[in-house]
């Protein structure tokens, strides 16, 4: 009768851990985001307050704005770490600001691939609304996708995982006749992105590969402006995310089509951006209201599956791919560690070419965002992320 038992509860635990814990698929590699206790909100500003006021060093953010502010360059070299503005939040309460190089407060800056993480709220939305399924085929929203039988296996959530198995090419630096993305973004693609992206072949079955491509987002983008139709679409980030967060000052600009390019061309001020971050950090709900659906958090901080098939390199541990964010959870079946070690673990970020970053904390209840102009690899990002963490002092 023990054995029995014994057996019986084994078989419970199997099946509890086999379960999907999400309602957009995938168990998380990270705890759920904890509720937090009356959150304060931007009316429209951020409160400003003392880092010591909020459990924060004033003297160990001195050593943050240090590593992001030095110059290790010039002007004419564009080497070195090159920070245009840097804001941290404590608890939703503005502890440091300060910006160089002709930016301020006020000045909106490119975000480049953070406008993917933006993106991807908008695709939040619309699950939310009930309009797309994250296992939709791509080709049921958007013809373009349904030129053969492979493409039709595509889904919006191959899509988001950066899966879709088409064969892109992201260097910017191999030039117009072999990247895809300097193609898409300013010579054959420009009139119609996602038209451009959507007939690529494939090189890879859907949702067996991570390969990280502006075209997927595009693709995406595209595929919203069918479901909405043109004229909801056009009012879909601006009536449903910026205008609830109180965000004024952004542009998106389109192509040729008028879609907008996700993938690279959002402008937003450091402090509006933040408002995005806190929207994530507060589980997708903003001033009491739900603006992501229930457990879209939760998705977005989970590496996409794909990582499981994906072949092996030393690579694949530089960032932690989620849907259109980056964890830093690893995938430890594939050998595959954090890329920030020093950052706690439920860490995630929107990353954007050029030093953009949008950091989560949840465990610190802390906001970052840096724009930067780097031209080459001079800001380590745990090296940053150390320091962060090290500031804070209870």
């Amino acid at each position: 009768m023990k054995q029995r038992f014994i057996f019986i509860l084994l078989l419970l635990v199997f099946v509890q851990c086999g379960k999907d814990l999400s309602p957009f698929g995938g168990e998380p590699e990270v705890n759920t985001l904890k509720p937090r206790l009356k959150p304060e909100w931007p009316s429209p500003n951020w409160k400003v307050v003392s880092p010591e006021s909020v459990g924060v060093s004033s003297s160990k953010l001195g050593l943050v704005e240090e590593y992001a502010f030095t110059r290790t360059g010039d002007e004419t070299d564009r080497k070195g770490r090159r920070t245009d503005a840097l804001v941290i939040l404590r608890n939703g309460k503005l502890i440091y600001e300060k910006y160089a190089r002709n930016f301020s407060e006020d000045k909106v800056h490119l975000t480049w691939s953070v406008s993917k993480s933006i993106l991807q709220t908008m695709y939040g939305i619309a699950v939310k609304q009930g309009l797309v399924k994250l296992d939709d085929p791509g080709y049921y929203h958007y013809e373009p996708l349904s030129r053969d039988e492979a493409h039709k296996k595509i889904t919006i959530r191959h899509l988001l995982n950066m899966s879709s198995g088409l064969a892109a090419e992201e260097g910017y630096e191999s030039g117009p006749l072999k990247s895809s993305v300097i193609a898409m973004l300013y010579t054959r693609g420009r009139k119609d992105m996602g038209a451009f992206c959507a007939n690529l072949p494939l090189r890879a079955e859907p949702g067996t590969q991570v390969y990280y491509s502006s075209c997927d987002t595009n693709i995406l983008s595209a595929i919203l402006k069918k479901v909405y139709g043109a004229e909801e679409y056009d009012k879909l980030p601006f009536e449903k995310i910026f205008k609830p967060l109180g965000i004024t000052n952004v542009t998106f600009e389109r192509d040729g089509s008028g879609t907008y390019v996700g993938s690279s061309y959002l402008y937003m001020t450091a402090q509006d951006l933040a408002k995005i971050g806190y929207l994530y950090l507060n589980d997708g709900v903003w001033n009491g209201e739900r603006l992501l659906p229930e457990g879209w958090i939760q998705f977005t901080r989970t590496p996409a599956p794909g990582y499981k098939s994906t072949p092996y390199s030393e690579d694949l541990s530089q960032d932690n791919y989620t849907a259109h964010w980056y964890a830093n959870t690893g995938v430890p079946e594939r050998g595959i560690h954090e890329p920030w070690p020093d950052a706690p673990k439920d860490t995630f970020a929107g990353l954007g070419h050029w030093g953009q970053m949008l950091y989560v904390i949840p465990s610190l209840d802390l906001i970052i965002v840096r724009f930067g102009d780097d031209r080459e690899k001079a800001f380590i990002k745990n090296d940053f992320l150390k320091l962060v963490k090290e500031s804070v002092i209870r």
